[in-house]
């Protein structure tokens, strides 16, 4: 039992992922948000089995608290013995192969696969991956009548009692596990999987899209390390398609590019400040001109979010942008003082409406507001005013006031070298404040990032009572710092303009 379904899907998206994860794990760059995506699968995974009514899951540890195959494989044959409806987890094994079926669901003559994904669609992977699947139960006699995805429906919107049929949608996907097994020859690429890993010489496979397709490859920086830095994959806002072409044309060093590969006016800047070591490009009319489009009382505004897998709260669908947390800094008059608000929502209670009304008093409705990179705050309050008529209104007169302070960047009207291949406020930021220490977030405590604040918010309530509190008082400073942010991008705007 050596050769299981991811190890499969690895090998057939490079297979270079399947040698380095045996002979250099060490290589493998961590994925800050593969635990969440794991808890939110399982949540999926565990729900998915109410599907079809009572069930049996064949899931066992030993004394490490590690998956025991074996007991889950002399399991599933107790169930099939018994004519067990449905097996969650069922567990196979046949000449040093391994899988698991989320669902094995007992019909006339057979048994069908239930393949359950925490997405909103089918991708090609899955269905390699279910095709890996039913190759495995046939070599151990099974007769399988039918292979499905289970996925979860963006459409559904939760009511206050979780429908657990209409959450999920059921695609048959056999003509498509049909024609997949008649693409790939299950059979040679078992072989020459196991061939290559046991061999300990490392696999010539060079950098191409399948270091993106399906997933993001882990060991990319391992195997792009003979690049110059920087090089064609550093280049700003170009697709990874034409970035790999550029490559594999022999176009990877800056002057490289700037001289074989078309390229739009921002990225012609950005490879020749680096190119001609040019520190800082300033377009003081450009800047003005976004500058005289502002007004005070100003207001800088910055929304926190969490995407719920399974929605807790009604009138909320899965993945849906929760927004729990703002932080509001404002400036009254020119030169006037920094001041700031902001808000928390509780963990475990619909943050939304409370959240809504309090931004409504917090901003005047015809004040100007900053945001950077403005379609996610706009979008957020275009969802409150949906959601909460008699807020309608004053929401949406905010929402026509909202302005991008990311607009100077990408019109070009101020670069400079250190800001690179991303105008995100963590790149801007560090390239116009270097070496500042109160606008480093590596400096904050806890949270540092979106996806941090995402993940903590929800599980703050299960949290005891004194890590509660450290945990709303580090979400409180990591958003205060967004804000704070920009007031100083927007500050240091003025004097450039100046």
């Amino acid at each position: 039992m050596n050769f299981s379904k991811s190890k499969y899907c690895q090998y057939c998206q490079c297979p270079k992922i399947l040698w380095l994860n045996k002979y250099k794990p060490e290589e493998l760059k961590p994925d800050p948000s593969a635990e969440e995506r794991f808890e939110k699968g399982n949540q999926v995974g565990d729900l998915a089995m109410e599907l079809f009514g009572d069930f049996t899951e064949v899931t066992a540890y030993d004394e490490n608290g590690k998956l025991d195959l074996s007991k889950m494989i002399e399991n599933t044959n107790e169930c099939l013995k018994n004519g067990t409806v449905n097996i969650c987890e069922a567990s196979f094994s046949s000449g040093g192969l391994f899988c698991s079926c989320d669902i094995l669901h007992k019909e006339s003559d057979g048994y069908a696969i239930y393949e359950v994904k925490s997405s909103t669609h089918v991708s090609a992977v899955y269905i390699t991956d279910i095709t890996y699947q039913k190759f495995v139960l046939e070599k151990c006699g099974i007769k399988v009548t039918g292979t499905y995805i289970v996925h979860i429906n963006s459409n559904y919107i939760f009511d206050g009692k979780l429908d657990v049929q209409k959450f999920f949608t059921i695609k048959d996907v056999s003509a498509l596990v049909e024609e997949e097994a008649k693409k790939r020859d299950i059979e040679a690429d078992l072989i020459n999987a196991t061939q290559l890993c046991d061999c300990k010489d490392e696999p010539k496979y060079d950098l191409s899209i399948k270091c993106r397709d399906p997933y993001v490859c882990g060991f990319w920086d391992y195997c792009s390390r003979h690049l110059p830095k920087p090089n064609v994959f550093d280049v700003y806002s170009m697709n990874f398609s034409k970035k790999i072409k550029a490559y594999q044309d022999g176009y990877f060093e800056f002057g490289d590019v700037r001289s074989a590969v078309k390229l739009s006016e921002m990225q012609k800047r950005q490879l020749d400040f680096v190119l001609h070591n040019v520190d800082e490009h300033i377009d003081k009319e450009g800047i003005k001109s976004f500058l005289d489009t502002l007004s005070y009382p100003l207001y800088f505004l910055d929304f926190e979010t969490m995407q719920l897998v399974i929605p807790e709260y009604p009138n909320s669908k899965p993945y849906q942008q929760i927004t729990f947390q703002y932080s509001l800094h404002y400036i009254g008059k020119e030169g006037g003082e920094i001041k700031h608000k902001e808000f928390l929502g509780e963990s475990g209670i619909d943050p939304r409406r409370s959240l809504a009304e309090q931004l409504v008093k917090d901003i005047p409705t015809d004040a100007c507001v900053l945001s950077y990179n403005m379609s996610f705050e706009k979008s957020r309050i275009k969802e409150l005013a949906d959601l909460f008529p008699d807020l309608s209104d004053s929401l949406m007169k905010i929402r026509d006031n909202v302005k991008d302070l990311i607009d100077p960047f990408h019109k070009g009207y101020y670069y400079n070298k250190a800001i690179g291949n991303s105008f995100s406020i963590k790149s801007v930021l560090p390239a116009m404040f270097p070496d500042d220490p109160e606008l480093d977030y590596h400096n904050l405590e806890g949270v540092h990032n979106g996806s941090e604040a995402m993940t903590l918010f929800p599980k703050i309530k299960d949290l005891p009572q004194d890590e509660q509190a450290v945990a709303r008082k580090n979400l409180l400073k990591y958003c205060e710092l967004d804000t704070y942010a920009m007031v100083k991008i927007f500050l240091k705007l003025v004097e450039i303009s100046k």
